[in-house]
């Protein structure tokens, strides 16, 4: 039960994330339920179909679109009366970033996939509704600028890993793994953190 609220709560994160980015992109109510439906199930759906889980979560339990439709339609209701602290967008997704992280991971891990499937797999369930969002709303996704995106979800997926296999107990994983990825995101936010980018050395002389 603990899990299933889990979820549901970042689906609602998602979809806050989600219209918020729509209100941005100046979308009517419509198109924000449709960009925060995306953003809340779009990684999921993703992690289902790779791992041939059938049917996607979302299908089998329509609980999960009835969470993203209030939580939308309460954030657009409350945009349009007040405006929303700057910083909502960036803390709603990384804690979604975080909670789908675990989730994907744990849902591969439990599904006998490898280790290194299982990071991806918490990775991509966390991060690719995001990138979704961006897309659909024509920002470029968060997931290719130099912020610590994908890679906070990835680290948090590699420690879910390690904890699981030195035995570490539901709680503790779940608590680090998506500790780890919301500290990372946060940090990355507050004090302007990013990868270092890539600069191939032009001008060398040939031999």
């Amino acid at each position: 039960m603990a899990l299933y609220l889990l979820d549901l709560f970042g689906v609602a994160v998602f979809a806050v994330s989600g219209t918020l980015t729509a209100g941005r992109a100046g979308m009517d109510l419509f198109g924000a339920v449709v960009v925060a439906v995306v953003t809340a199930i779009g990684g999921g759906t993703v992690r289902d179909v790779l791992l041939d889980n059938h049917p996607v979560f979302w299908i089998s339990d329509p609980t999960y679109l009835a969470v993203i439709l209030a939580a939308s339609v309460a954030t657009f209701l409350y945009a349009r009366r007040w405006r929303p602290p700057g910083i909502l967008l960036l803390v709603a997704d990384a804690f979604g970033l975080a909670v789908f992280t675990f989730i994907g991971a744990r849902t591969a891990y439990e599904a006998g996939a490898p280790g290194v499937v299982v990071v991806l797999m918490g990775a991509i369930t966390g991060a690719a509704g995001g990138m979704m969002r961006d897309v659909l709303c024509a920002e470029v996704p968060m997931i290719l600028r130099r912020d610590i995106y994908a890679t906070a979800a990835l680290a948090g997926a590699t420690l879910f890993v390690l904890l699981r296999e030195i035995g570490a107990g539901d709680p503790l994983v779940a608590a680090l793994s998506v500790g780890a990825v919301l500290g990372l995101r946060l940090a990355a936010i507050r004090f302007g953190l990013n990868v270092p980018r890539f600069h191939p050395k032009d001008g060398e002389d040939e031999p």
